[in-house]
């Protein structure tokens, strides 16, 4: 189940039809409102209904396709079309997308089906492609090495640096060689009653991970204005030039106060894109000017609550979040280039 769909909701198509009437009321963000409104829908069994909405967004040409077709991809296999579902895998896996979510759901898609070792295959190239194992591991791609930790185990493959990575970034108290151990299903049959109270504490353990992130606030998301946006921002309201005196400087302090943030122990860090329009809206809506600097912040945090936000840092060798199509490495990720 996904992160931002609650698991107690009561009514789940009551629930979509909500957000697809949001999504009526504010087009720019139909794109995270309609994935909200499709796993909804795949929770209450009306999968054709959510491959429909998958089909719709990506007629739309949305900001992620990737992630969209992984998404449909996973329900498709779930109502019985396999084969379209592996075709659509087969080609996400050829474009080698550079973002965590749409490697993570064809993994656990392949993991679901039994196809263990394609599973753990997809696990590896995106880690490969999105994770230095000198570096920090970006917040997105931990739940990567978490997966390919709990495949390995079911396939009985040695532990390698991947997984020693893993047990790195896991934050639970129980190791995650116990958690993933095969062996715990036959636990459960145990009529020994220390291996059943053994077992229990493991999955009281293994829920709360899973509740804390199913319940992990939004990201602290700091807000970027590409500069074509920021040219007509600074255009119309000329007071806001002390909020941002360049547009390098505006990136460089983007840069700077996630990495100090980071350096801090703050986790769940992203980057939203402005827009005038969108933030000219947003302080109609809050009965206030757009030259009033104290709601940026307020601004950044409503799109990041929208589900607009992008994880940062990128992997190294991703592009980088402020546009140039560089590799974050070779632009913001290296501080003395900024």
């Amino acid at each position: 189940m996904r992160s931002d769909t609650p698991a107690d909701h009561a009514d789940h198509t009551a629930e979509a039809d909500r957000l697809l009437r949001t999504a009526a009321q504010y087009p720019e963000d139909q794109e995270p409102l309609y994935l909200q409104a499709a796993a909804h829908l795949e929770l209450s069994g009306d999968r054709a209904r959510a491959a429909t909405l998958y089909d719709n967004l990506l007629a739309a040409s949305p900001e992620n396709p990737a992630l969209v077709k992984a998404l449909k991809a996973a329900n498709l296999w779930e109502y019985g079309h396999e084969a379209e579902a592996r075709a659509i895998i087969d080609g996400i896996r050829a474009t080698a997308p550079r973002e965590a979510a749409p490697w993570e759901i064809i993994a656990e898609a392949l993991e679901a089906h039994d196809e263990l070792q394609a599973s753990h295959d997809c696990f590896t190239t995106a880690l490969t492609l999105l994770v230095d194992p000198a570096e920090e591991v970006p917040y997105a791609a931990q739940s990567l090495l978490i997966g390919r930790h709990r495949v390995g185990r079911l396939l009985g493959l040695p532990h390698d640096e991947w997984d020693t990575l893993a047990d790195l970034v896991h934050a639970g108290t129980v190791p995650l060689d116990e958690l993933h151990d095969p062996k715990r299903l036959w636990a459960l049959g145990s009529d020994n009653p220390a291996e059943l109270k053994a077992e229990i504490a493991r999955l009281h353990a293994e829920l709360g991970t899973y509740r804390t992130a199913l319940s992990r606030p939004f990201p602290v998301a700091m807000l970027h204005w590409p500069e074509q946006e920021l040219t007509e921002l600074l255009a119309a309201y000329p007071s806001l030039t002390t909020e941002y005196p360049s547009h390098a400087a505006h990136l460089a302090a983007i840069e700077s106060s996630l990495r100090d943030l980071s350096s801090t122990g703050t986790q769940n860090l992203g980057i939203v894109t402005a827009t005038v329009p969108s933030y000219e809206a947003f302080a109609a809506s809050e009965g206030s000017s757009p030259t009033d600097a104290s709601l940026l912040p307020q601004y950044a945090t409503t799109l990041a609550a929208r589900g607009l936000a992008v994880p940062w840092p990128p992997a190294r060798n991703a592009p980088c979040w402020c546009g140039s199509s560089v590799l974050y490495r070779n632009c913001h990720g290296t501080p003395t280039l900024q």
